[in-house]
């Protein structure tokens, strides 16, 4: 889901990379260190969240569990109230396997930041479509 938004804030002009990718740039002043942690607590996203930070890069968690230690590490959470492997199980309400519901919610969410983004940049969707590539 996240790399689905930064190919959508790059069709906004935006200078996105998603960390693991050969194009990433290294992080610094200026940058906003973006990272998903549904279960509230994973290393390598603290591992990130920490090498942002030391970067002077403010850093944003999105999560279902805004109480979580990876949480507490960032600059500010997004809290997005969904089942995600840490509650799963007898009970939860839901058939659906571990982060199913809290994906399909961070693609909505994604969606709508981006919705509302080209809004306020004044983006058409020709302009959009004239930075999608032409590779496929």
């Amino acid at each position: 889901m996240l790399r689905a938004f930064a190919m959508r804030l790059m069709h906004l002009g935006l200078d996105v990379h998603v960390a693991g990718d050969v194009t990433a740039k290294p992080l610094g002043p200026g940058d906003l260190l973006l990272v998903v942690c549904g279960p509230g607590k994973l290393a390598t996203m603290d591992a990130m969240l920490a090498v942002g930070k030391a970067a002077g890069a403010r850093t944003l968690v999105v999560t279902a569990q805004p109480d979580g230690e990876t949480s507490r590490r960032a600059d500010a959470v997004v809290h997005l109230p969904a089942q995600t492997m840490a509650d799963d199980g007898a009970g939860s309400g839901s058939v659906l396997p571990m982060g199913t519901l809290f994906e399909w919610l961070e693609l909505v969410f994604f969606d709508a930041v981006a919705i509302r983004l080209r809004e306020r940049t004044g983006q058409t969707l020709d302009t959009i479509r004239a930075r999608h590539t032409n590779l496929e």
